[in-house]
């Protein structure tokens, strides 16, 4: 799990991430002030505003820099509460368009944030919810790789060839090797490096959220972390177990989103 980054950044200033790259992840609730206490509790994570042209919104950050953003559903939206994470983009109006004409759509946007760059919201063929940054001030996750950041993204859905066939033409990434032998698992990479994982699950996509990603977050801890989740509100769908990637265990936080938790060796 690494992350695709430019090698033309200032220092002091985010790293550039490259095109169709996961830079940045987002969640909407409904309960603005409980959820930031989850998450503070969970990942040590503190808020600051998000820019005013996305609505009422937070971003969450550690040591100043930003990790994550969090928004306020509207009373009357019941929608699923979902992490959906961003692939970087040079030009969102121009992603948002390759998406439409490869089966998917957009949902929201292409839309300005201000200074901080450009996004839009769509879905792939098979209904999974992405989203499409065009950085300009602010560039993404700004701390990525250390306990409390998302560290990985992972698609599960029906099954992978045609969806993997989307994320490629659209966002350039390149099919790796499968993470998985035996499993129906791909690896999308940028530049030679893996970046986002597509999990085929036929039937067992689960009937209430459809094809969705799983961002994982690192823990320095997964025992303790499920202790505090646990404690704070949240439930383990999925207990602690040792993989590949390292320790993981998947879980919601007290208003459904999912997620997984993991430990890297």
């Amino acid at each position: 799990m690494t992350e695709a980054r430019g090698s033309d950044d200032r220092p002091g200033e985010p790293a550039r991430y490259a095109p169709g790259t996961p830079c940045w992840v987002s969640l909407m609730v409904h309960g603005m002030a409980a959820t930031q206490e989850f998450y503070a509790a969970l990942f040590g994570w503190e808020f600051r505003p998000g820019p005013p042209r996305l609505g009422p919104g937070v971003r969450a950050v550690l040591d100043g820099r930003d990790v994550a953003g969090i928004g306020q559903l509207p009373p009357d939206r019941h929608l699923p509460v979902a992490w959906t994470p961003y692939f970087a983009s040079d030009d969102a109006h121009r992603t948002a368009e390759a998406a439409r004409r490869c089966g998917g759509t957009i949902g929201v946007g292409p839309l300005d944030a201000g200074e901080a760059g450009r996004l839009a919201i769509g879905s792939d063929p098979a209904g999974a919810v992405f989203g499409i940054w065009q950085g300009a001030r602010h560039r993404g996750t700004a701390v990525p790789g250390v306990p409390g950041t998302p560290v990985w993204n992972e698609l599960l859905t029906y099954e992978t060839a045609t969806v993997a066939k989307f994320y490629e033409t659209v966002f350039g990434h390149e099919e790796g090797p499968a993470a998985c032998a035996g499993l129906d698992h791909v690896t999308l990479s940028v530049e030679g490096r893996a970046v986002a994982g597509i999990h085929g699950v036929g039937r067992a996509v689960r009937r209430d959220r459809g094809p969705h990603w799983l961002t994982y977050f690192e823990v320095a801890d997964t025992d303790d972390a499920l202790r505090r989740l646990t404690g704070l509100g949240g439930h383990v769908l999925a207990p602690a177990e040792d993989g590949d990637r390292g320790r993981v265990a998947t879980v919601t936080d007290p208003e459904g989103a999912r997620f997984r938790l993991l430990q890297r060796p």
